[in-house]
């Protein structure tokens, strides 16, 4: 085990050589696991250090090393991979003299796993296309952890040859890649997964602080309810922290409501009704104002338990 990444076993792939762009906390371990997967691996960070650090600690899985510019780190690869903030990050990093889109080779695979809006996925396959490139969303679900441990959930949008050759390679990070459908249908499919958590999340806190005003012992109650219908991920992983009021890990309430927003700018345009979601948003901009930006979005539960320690 290293700082960044869990040890797993690797599915069998011809070696391949990628770039990656972005070293956060989800990019600095999904770069890791390609490397250990036996692939040659060159590293972009706006901040170089963080390339450093990460060529610094991958420099036993092999041929790794970074570049200054995307560009230059994906020159001869066969796929780039990225993971950046937003939209605005997304297109810096792809287009441009310096960027990603300048330095591919004809053919090569730009996997975006950025959670974006559809719209950046279907205008970047487009200009992908036209310069004889391909393009594929691919946003994850699973966290820091999961990216850690390798075993992330990635959703697809693009055309199916493009997937068929980025999908065994992406295994090195992921327990499940499929493909949703056309450009954009990954990052659709994770507004989904966003909307279905913000509920979650919520009904779980609303759950939680009703057990505690009624005196019970939620942990008992938690491990009990949790074998029955009422079992989530969020319940088995945030449960017993969220009565602890412990939230100084895990996903950013800021990346939620940029997630939220972007499902609720996409519903404006498909005309999908999301009362609940919308709700959970502004309870979400509460947490915010009270200090909480960067606490887990399991803390949503403070705005109902407003003495329960930090």
């Amino acid at each position: 085990m290293t700082a960044g990444i869990e040890a797993r076993e690797y599915t069998s792939v011809a070696p391949h050589r990628v770039a990656f762009l972005g070293l956060g906390v989800m990019g600095y371990p999904m770069a890791g696991h390609l490397a250990r997967a036996g692939h040659a691996v060159t590293v972009y960070n706006r901040t170089a250090s963080k390339s450093e650090a990460w060529c610094a600690e991958f420099a036993g899985a092999g041929a790794v090393k970074q570049a200054e510019t995307p560009q230059a780190a994906a020159q001869g690869a066969a796929l780039v991979f990225c993971c950046v903030g937003n939209d605005d990050d997304l297109r810096s990093v792809a287009l441009g003299a310096d960027g990603a889109f300048a330095g591919m080779r004809p053919g090569a695979i730009f996997v975006d796993h950025t959670t974006a809006s559809a719209e950046v996925a279907r205008e970047l396959y487009a200009t992908a296309r036209e310069r004889g490139l391909q393009f594929v969303d691919a946003p994850v679900s699973g966290g820091q952890a999961g990216a850690q441990k390798g075993v992330l959930t990635v959703m697809c949008g693009g055309d199916a040859a493009a997937f068929d050759a980025m999908q065994p390679v992406a295994m090195a990070y992921a327990r499940a890649c499929t493909r949703i459908g056309a450009s954009g249908s990954g990052q659709l499919a994770k507004m989904v997964n966003q909307t279905c958590i913000a509920g979650m999340v919520q009904g779980l806190s609303e759950a939680i602080a009703f057990g505690q005003q009624a005196g019970l012992d939620m942990p008992l109650v938690l491990d009990v309810i949790g074998k029955g219908a009422a079992q989530s991920w969020q319940m088995d992983n945030r449960g017993r922290t969220m009565v602890e009021g412990r939230f100084d890990f895990g996903f950013a309430v800021d990346w939620m409501r940029k997630d939220l927003g972007l499902v609720l700018a996409e519903a404006r345009r498909n005309g999908a009704l999301l009362p609940v979601t919308a709700l959970v948003d502004q309870f979400y901009a509460e947490v915010q104002r009270s200090g909480g930006r960067r606490w887990d979005t399991s803390s949503l539960i403070t705005r109902l338990t407003p003495d329960e320690p930090r």
